[in-house]
């Protein structure tokens, strides 16, 4: 079932960020949402996820859906290991082994690193581990803040085509305020 959004407001110290907003989001596409700092991207990202609540407006399609979100902030544990923070939200029921989740850290330019704690990663190791914990949990609704921000180009289009490849089938809503991403993932583009 489609993303349906109508209507929606949300005001923060009497100043509106979103403005009766409405927008969809189909069923496995690929969406950015562009636009300015300050316009309500990630406002609008966090009531999806239930983070926040609009103050008014509707969200529809949202029930049949496992959502796994990349944060602007990594959100990570600095004291463990990559696998350990990637393992903290992968049921080992879902049948993920450690074996597979050291392939992905390899694939994504980290299997050297797999023993040393994040607080040795530099910041653009740790986005990657970040954006690989959410690729590898159970969704079917990626939720990703700018994530790509940060990495140099060559990291940066690893990621994209690991992204790519973990989200096939997938519905993702991503913001960024750079075209080339969108363009890189042959994104829907709302404007906000």
């Amino acid at each position: 079932m489609a993303i349906e959004i109508q209507n929606l407001t949300k005001a923060f110290d009497g100043q509106k960020v979103l403005d009766n907003y409405s927008t969809s989001f189909e069923d496995s596409s690929f969406n950015c949402i562009m636009g300015k700092s300050g316009v309500g991207k990630t406002t609008l990202l966090n009531i999806l996820m239930g983070l926040e609540a609009a103050d008014s407006g509707e969200v529809n399609g949202l029930a049949d859906k496992k959502i796994s979100a990349v944060f602007q902030e990594n959100r990570l544990c600095d004291n463990l290991t990559a696998l350990l923070n990637i393992r903290m939200v992968i049921d080992k029921n879902r049948g993920v082994s450690d074996s597979e989740i050291i392939k992905w850290l390899d694939k994504i330019g980290l299997g050297a690193e797999t023993k040393k704690p994040l607080s040795e990663y530099s910041g653009g190791m740790k986005r990657r581990v970040a954006i690989l914990r959410a690729l590898l949990a159970d969704f079917n609704l990626l939720i990703m803040d700018e994530p790509l921000k940060g990495l140099d180009d060559e990291t940066k289009q690893q990621v994209i085509n690991i992204i790519k490849e973990l989200t096939k089938e997938k519905t993702v809503i991503m913001t960024t305020h750079d075209d080339s991403e969108a363009e890189a993932f042959n994104a829907n583009i709302i404007s906000l």
